[in-house]
């Protein structure tokens, strides 16, 4: 189905909870609660509302001083999560790979150089990076992995260069994905081979007058789709009908409608289609700066495409590394980015894999690396003590409306969390109330500022943060909110306003009884 660009992308952009300044909660320190039976009256009062009479809400906060449940509401209900089930990914992650992991990207190749010559193919091959290209994170990618070749003295390739993102086993969007989203730059295609997070910036800028078209740029324009149909430049003050569509799988962009004279210009980010293609063609244009002359062509290799052949007595002939594990996974839930942690719930999940290959109970059959990182997961609860059927998870993201959990999890999982040795790491990858992150224009006064770090999540009908907060007591809370099924009226406040006020009186909580 065709979805206007103006009425489909924007909305969904807040599954990935950018933040909203109208949701900040004002309330006053003097409405915070002293007691606990009168912080439960007003969450009460809060969640009992007339306007969320057809919602439901899920509430559990626990005490990480004393381990008892100081409010539930819900809790043993299943919700949709939204991006706070990137917490659980967070968990794997981190009692799976060393933080101080970097993922490598490689230049490989079976072929003998000689005198300057790489007498075969060039295999460019992504190991899941989701950071090539970006800003901090070897943003000058192809021209140094050219150059390290040139090192190597080669100045001619007689073969093809080959892009190769079939590391990861599986399709390249998580299970649950749907199709109207995948345009969007939040559902970027998880992909072994990965640049500049798989997003390309289109900016739609109408003509001086009414009748001209609009000119359509692509940043990086090197990414620039194939695009069809044309966008006009409409009356001043007259409504916007700018309109992009591109059907799943495919990678023609089609634009039309218009957009009215005298405004500014609009910018839309949107999934590469091929990230592979992308970052072979950078790779070529990068190797003929450097005097390399390719004599084949670029050819991409995706899942379930193999050529073991490539790979077989395959030297590493350059190498790029990304940042440390524990970055990658800050930017990741700091900024709420999906590619990240779909990225890193494959690569835990090609380490179980690998880790079961000679056991018993090993599955037969096909298993994707998605659905063995999903595997390993339920392992870890098991040892964590969480039931596997109040987290029922289908992707790393919670970008799945069939993700579900209980508040009940969320927080128990929150405990583990702050026991382990790297709890202060995970607790700084958090955003903070009023500061940073998806949070920084949430909370930004009152007695949550600075003393909550937590997730959010939200899309339509869903909002949800869990995390941790300091009381006016000092007491240490971990908690988890969650509101599923809830359209707010156009003159009720936004849902967050509500979820914001119930931190603020936990962050103002001066005690129990």
């Amino acid at each position: 189905m065709m979805k206007r660009i103006a009425t489909w992308i924007a909305p969904l952009l807040c599954l990935l909870s950018i933040a909203n300044p109208s949701a900040a909660s004002a309330t006053p320190a003097s409405d915070t609660p002293h007691d606990l039976s009168a912080l439960i009256a007003q969450i009460d009062t809060i969640t009992h509302q007339p306007r969320y009479a057809a919602a439901d809400w899920g509430i559990a906060v626990v005490s990480l001083d004393s381990g008892h449940m100081l409010y539930a509401q819900n809790a043993g209900r299943l919700f949709q999560p939204a991006s706070i089930a990137k917490l659980f990914t967070a968990a794997l992650t981190l009692s799976t790979l060393a933080t101080d992991y970097r993922i490598p990207t490689r230049l490989l190749s079976a072929a003998p150089i000689r005198h300057g010559r790489l007498e075969g193919p060039l295999l460019l091959y992504g190991m899941g990076d989701p950071t090539l290209g970006t800003p901090g994170a070897n943003p000058a990618w192809a021209d140094d992995l050219a150059g390290q070749l040139t090192a190597r003295g080669v100045h001619t390739i007689r073969g093809d260069l080959v892009a190769d993102d079939s590391y990861f086993a599986g399709p390249q969007f998580g299970s649950g994905w749907e199709a109207s989203d995948l345009l969007g730059w939040f559902a970027a295609p998880a992909a072994a081979l990965s640049v500049h997070e798989n997003i390309v910036a289109l900016t739609v800028t109408p003509a001086a007058t009414a009748g001209g078209p609009a000119r359509l740029s692509f940043a990086p324009d090197t990414a620039a789709p194939p695009l069809t149909g044309s966008l006009t430049t409409a009356a001043p003050h007259s409504h916007d009908d700018i309109n992009l569509y591109r059907a799943p799988g495919h990678p023609l962009l089609h634009a039309f409608g218009s957009i009215p004279a005298g405004t500014p210009a609009r910018t839309y980010r949107l999934a590469i289609p091929d990230p592979a293609q992308q970052a072979g063609e950078e790779l070529r244009a990068a190797l003929a700066s450097h005097g390399i002359k390719l004599e084949g062509q670029l050819r991409v290799l995706h899942w379930p495409e193999r050529d073991d052949a490539l790979r077989s007595h395959a030297q590493v002939l350059a190498e790029l590394l990304s940042p440390p594990v524990t970055e990658i996974l800050a930017q990741g839930l700091k900024r709420s980015q999906n590619l990240y942690l779909q990225n890193l719930l494959q690569i835990d999940g090609i380490g179980a894999k690998a880790a079961a290959a000679d056991k018993p109970d090993t599955p037969s059959g096909f298993l994707s690396d998605e659905a063995w990182g999903l595997r390993a997961l339920h392992d870890l609860l098991g040892r964590i003590g969480i039931a596997p059927s109040s987290v029922l998870l289908e992707e790393g993201t919670g970008l799945s409306r069939g993700n579900l959990v209980t508040p009940e999890a969320m927080v128990r999982l929150l405990q583990y969390l702050a026991a382990q040795p790297w709890a202060a790491t995970l607790r700084d990858m958090l955003p903070v109330a009023g500061v940073d992150g998806t949070l920084k224009r949430r909370m930004h006064d009152g007695p949550a500022i600075d003393r909550v770090q937590a997730k959010t999540g939200s899309m339509a009908h869903v909002h949800s943060i869990a995390g941790y907060v300091t009381t006016a007591g000092g007491e240490r809370l971990a908690f988890t909110i969650l509101l599923n099924n809830y359209e707010p009226a156009p003159d009720a406040p936004a849902a967050n306003q509500d979820i914001d006020a119930i931190v603020q009186l936990l962050a103002g909580w001066h005690g129990a009884d």
